[in-house]
């Protein structure tokens, strides 16, 4: 597959602050072309944060969601008051608990206000049609100066309203009501502290229109946002030319989902996509290597975040109280919900085969202290982000059996068509918005039991009676679309990275007679990085193997050859991964900046650039490559 990009870093400039992909009201990253660019994105700079329009969902807030969430602090707030929106009354519970918790920790008190605001299309109230129902918001109030706490709850839990509900909702309400203003530019609101740069209140109000297009990378950034469908001829289209299922349709996109997850689908290609998630449609033993998965194992979160902040809820729900582990160097938010719910937990950062010789000690010491087991559950990575590496996941399962604690394994990365690790875990969670969709254009999330696992009935149990499904059905149906040729995808992925991979430690310092100009100290890649671990899941297909996955990390021997390799590299930069398109990031200044020392501490290098490979012709992807490595080379001894 080919796909055009941008070749020159004035281009790419231009497009600072722009969804990624461009022209997405959905767009679940943000172009960040410079490392410039970066660092004034996480230092907060004037330049930067105007320039926004669009983020990842967890880090800035959608402008569609802020539209609303101003609209319900005019209707329903007191002077002051700030709110954050949730699908349900649960979460926003959830979130009102945590707001009191964390500000008595900090020396505080809040008062937190819940509001349930059901909102139906104008004139319409009885009889609505499929897609065009009600919609509860459960709305979350408080003192604005709380804010920075609030926004915890948003970026680590992943729980929060979708831009796909807000918009549902903003079509629904009149553009005037009584008690509700025209919204206002931010400089009429409250002033509130800023803790978090991801979060950001310019442009405050804007809502950009619903587009189902993406565009090419190279589309001139004049074209305007204002020439994309609207959302009733984005949604004809998509229905009318069979890529989307029907908005009332919801139910089997979500169960064919499911499905997929669980493995059990017997045939899944273009003539099946319709009835995938059918009440006919013939179902089969999982191929998730454990005996008697089902749909009826999987659930589905809004967010990949969601579903670990889930699973760690049931594991708090069903097992004595005890900390948690983290094994290996996780994507940040996973540390803060085991460090900020529940007990805490152990963090055993390398995730090297000798920290499993102190995971021992400390299981050891727990247990004489201990009436119960000596730790609540294991979470781990299976590869890690971003240093790709693999614990032995045979092994912390024999501990887990002996000390009798769970094991939850994010299987993002690594993803099941390459990898098999429900055999070893009592609960796999995986972000949907990498891979599975690939469109980089909606979020979601999934849990999967293993029915096999010593407590999978009490698991099974609590969720029967406390799951409930919050996951927006317009997202649903994206989703659906998106994850049909997932397999597919996956292999050319797989393919084009290992090229890339290949490539770059050759001419690195890795390599068996590396040159005198090499500037790429190493490549993180599961073929390189704790192997033998990788190997014990890898999938086997017949005579072939599965790949190792669609993403790798590099570091440098000095910081500007990593500045000149990644300005020069012609691909989208952003956050996230797992996208159909090449897409790159300085990762340690977008989830370390304000702890680049301690992330030094365990191998993530302020230099380390992390590249997630997508689908391009793989010729056109050497020449980008060798163009970054040539830039670098240039400066790198200087």
């Amino acid at each position: 597959m080919s796909t055009t990009v941008t070749t020159t870093l004035s281009d790419q400039q231009k497009t600072l602050g722009s969804p990624v992909p461009p022209f997405t009201a959905h767009a679940i990253s943000v172009s960040l072309p410079t490392w410039k660019d970066n660092v004034g994105y996480e230092a907060g700079e004037k330049r930067v944060v105007d320039a926004m329009v669009s983020g990842y969902p967890r880090f800035f807030i959608h402008l569609s969601i802020q539209k609303l969430a101003l609209i319900c602090e005019q209707k329903f707030g007191m002077h002051g008051e700030r709110c954050l929106l949730c699908p349900t009354r649960r979460i926003a519970e959830q979130c009102r608990a945590f707001m009191i918790d964390r500000a008595a920790k900090e020396g505080s008190s809040v008062q937190v206000r819940l509001i349930q605001f059901v909102i139906c299309p104008e004139d319409k109230e009885d009889e609505q049609p499929a897609g065009n129902s009600c919609i509860e918001l459960h709305i979350v109030l408080f003192p604005a100066e709380f804010f920075p706490i609030a926004k915890q709850f948003w970026q680590h839990t992943g729980l929060c309203i979708s831009s796909r509900r807000a918009e549902r909702c903003l079509s629904m309400l009149p553009n005037e009501s009584p008690g509700i203003r025209s919204p206002v530019s931010p400089s009429s609101r409250p002033p509130t502290k800023a803790l978090n740069k991801h979060y950001s209140t310019k442009n405050f109000g804007k809502s950009p229109p619903a587009s189902p297009t993406v565009q090419s990378y190279d589309t001139p950034p004049s074209q305007s946002i204002a020439e994309a469908l609207s959302v009733d001829q984005a949604v004809y289209l998509e229905e009318r030319y069979g890529r989307n299922l029907p908005l009332e349709s919801a139910a089997a996109a979500k169960r064919a989902m499911r499905r997929r997850i669980a493995g059990v689908l017997v045939r899944d290609s273009p003539g099946d996509w319709s009835a995938a998630g059918g009440h006919s449609v013939e179902l089969g033993p999982s191929t998730r290597g454990v005996e008697g998965v089902t749909e009826d194992d999987v659930y589905l979160y809004a967010t990949g975040m969601a579903a670990i902040f889930s699973a760690h809820q049931l594991a708090l729900a069903t097992r004595p109280a005890a900390k948690s582990i983290c094994f290996g160097f996780p994507y940040t938010d996973t540390l803060k919900i085991l460090e900020k719910w529940g007990p805490g937990c152990h963090f055993l950062g390398h995730g090297l085969d000798e920290d499993i010789d102190t995971l021992e000690s400390i299981l050891e010491q727990e247990s004489t202290r201990a009436s119960g087991p000596p730790v609540l559950a294991l979470f781990t990575e299976f590869p890690s982000n971003p240093l790709l590496r693999c614990a032995d996941l045979p092994r912390l399962r024999a501990l887990a059996d002996k000390y009798d604690f769970l094991i939850v394994v994010d299987e993002t990365l690594g993803n099941f068509v390459n990898v098999e690790v429900l055999p070893y875990a009592d609960i796999v969670v995986s972000s949907l918005s990498k891979v599975f969709s690939g469109d980089s254009n909606v979020m979601g999330g999934s849990l999967i039991l293993n029915p096999r696992g010593k407590h999978y009935a009490t698991l099974k149990a609590h969720l029967a009676e406390n799951y409930e499904d919050s996951y927006f059905d317009e997202d649903a149906i994206f989703m659906e679309r998106n994850s049909r040729d997932f397999k597919r995808r996956i292999e050319v992925i797989d393919a084009n990275t290992l090229a890339v991979c290949t490539f770059l430690r050759s001419r690195s310092l890795a390599a068996p007679a590396p040159a005198t100009a090499s500037v790429v100290k190493e490549v993180f890649y599961p073929k390189w990085c704790t192997r033998a671990n990788f190997e014990k899941c890898r999938v086997r297909r017949g005579d072939e193997d599965a790949g190792f996955g669609g993403l790798f990390s590099l570091t440098f021997t000095s910081h500007v050859a990593a500045q000149a390799f990644f300005d020069a590299l012609p691909c989208h930069k952003g956050p996230s991964l797992g996208t159909n398109f090449t897409l790159a990031c300085p990762y340690a200044i977008l989830a370390h900046f304000a702890e680049l020392e301690w992330a030094a501490g365990y191998g993530i290098e302020e230099s380390l650039v992390r590249v997630s490979v997508g689908m391009e012709d793989k010729e056109v992807l050497l020449a980008n490559f060798e163009k970054a490595l040539l830039a670098a080379e240039a400066l790198g001894t200087s």
